[in-house]
């Protein structure tokens, strides 16, 4: 019997700061391969090729199932407002002039609009959420001709209607084998490869998708595939840089520190880096991770003034953010903060108060974003809703921010300047600088190389 063919498509072309390796597709691409063996897979990736070469791989490959991956609906930059939607109209019409064949869609963008982009992309099939299981169920009922209707998070077509079925369970055993296809260049061009050892969000940040994509429940990964991945990683592929991609990473210490004691007992020499909430954090937590390798962390702060946290939904205090910083330095772990200057019930005096408190944080980089981008079903979203400043029939597909009129954004650098700290506009990328020193074969996030002196 002739195996299966799945040719999995990463439709994702924004790569600033740095191209960030499909790490969705390699785990779909790792369970599918343990549960429906008798599979050959292909990975097309936008970022190492163009529609004409997806048109040759299509005739010459002649795929069983198409599965396209949705990273990025739009650029996220309230400047710029850069969407990415007419590209994967492109890739739709592409497909469908090669082949009759299936088409399942599915990632991260696109379960934050499941019925819109499968009513404007057209796929067959698509995936909300999480979508190893459920992949697996819909090739297997496809192929079968059983009734798969009942697929969690599945979304398809039914009477003129768009389905999406709820999402009740989720996975904790996940391996992952990364394609040999792309390493090399992701590798080269941002340094670091990515791994989770989380999934879920259980915090109430009123603009983020987390909760969305991934779902409230937080679910720790099997620790002893986690380490045994990254073992494989750093013997077999010679990768000494990993980025922990959880939502954050300092939601579970006691499952952090037993990750942080198994990758020490493994004896990898690894750095990594992970994305941090400043709180649930100490000095003897710190210096246990970096023994296991931790060497750059960026944290969610958003704002330094505790006006502008309690209005996003934050669960921490200036000083927490203050006191995680000083942990840092004294554990000798590099870290950035990123930023949300302007969004809602943002005033001057909250402006005022961030700058002001962004002189007590030492030789960190600020990244602001300015706005915040609003999604459909956030508590951003409802709040404006209820304040009438959005229209229910706004799909926010089209890149639409949240940006208060209570500031002025004319002054915005020139205080930031002032604060004599590094702050880093979008308008001001330095993806060219991080580029040079890339080509040096220097690994891993390299925000830190341009930290004050």
């Amino acid at each position: 019997m002739a195996k299966r063919k799945v040719l999995f498509i990463s439709a994702n072309l924004h790569i600033k700061p740095y191209p960030v390796y499909p790490l969705g597709i390699s785990y779909l691409m790792t369970y599918l391969d343990k549960h429906l063996p008798e599979t050959d897979f292909k990975v097309f990736d936008f970022n190492l090729g163009e529609l004409n070469n997806l048109t040759t791989l299509l005739e010459e490959y002649q795929p069983d199932f198409i599965a396209v991956s949705l990273r990025n609906i739009d650029d996220i930059d309230s400047q710029s407002k850069t969407s990415f939607i007419a590209g994967y109209e492109n890739i739709m019409v592409t497909i469908r002039k090669s082949t009759k064949k299936t088409v399942i869609m599915g990632g991260s963008g696109f379960s934050i609009y499941p019925e819109l982009l499968y009513k404007q992309l057209k796929p067959d099939f698509a995936i909300a959420g999480e979508g190893e299981e459920s992949l697996v169920q819909l090739i297997q009922s496809l192929e079968q001709g059983n009734d798969y209707k009942n697929i969690e998070g599945l979304v398809y077509a039914e009477n003129e209607k768009v389905v999406i079925n709820i999402r009740k369970g989720f996975l904790k055993d996940l391996d992952l084998h990364l394609s040999d296809d792309l390493i090399n260049y992701y590798w080269d061009h941002s340094g670091m490869l990515n791994i989770q050892t989380k999934r879920g969000c259980p915090y109430k940040c009123i603009y983020c998708t987390y909760p969305i994509i991934e779902g409230r429940k937080v679910r720790m990964l099997n620790v002893d595939l986690v380490v045994e991945t990254l073992v494989r990683f750093y013997k077999e592929k010679k990768i000494n840089y990993v980025f922990f991609t959880d939502s954050v990473f300092n939601m579970n210490n006691a499952y952090n520190v037993e990750l942080a004691e198994k990758i020490i007992k493994s004896g990898i020499k690894i750095h990594w880096g992970a994305y941090f909430s400043p709180h649930n954090l100490t000095q003897d937590l710190l210096h246990l991770f970096k023994r296991s390798g931790l060497k750059h962390i960026e944290f969610g702060t958003e704002a330094l003034s505790d006006t502008q946290l309690i209005n996003y939904g934050k669960h921490f205090t200036v000083q927490d953010v203050i006191n995680c910083s000083d942990y840092c330095n004294k554990a000798g772990v590099y870290f950035a903060h990123f930023m949300i200057l302007g969004g809602y019930g943002e005033t001057d005096a909250t402006l005022t108060e961030t700058f002001e408190n962004s002189k007590h944080i030492h030789h960190s980089v600020f990244f602001p974003y300015i706005g915040m981008r609003i999604y459909p079903n956030t508590p951003l979203h409802t709040i404006l809703l209820k304040e009438g400043k959005l229209k229910a029939e706004n799909p926010l597909l089209d890149p639409e921010y949240c940006i208060s009129d209570q500031f002025d954004l004319s002054t915005l650098k020139a205080k930031a300047k002032a604060s004599g700290k590094n702050w880093i506009f979008p308008d001001e990328d330095k993806s060219d600088i991080m580029e040079k020193i890339r080509l040096k074969k220097r690994k891993g996030l390299l925000w830190h190389l341009l930290l004050e002196p």
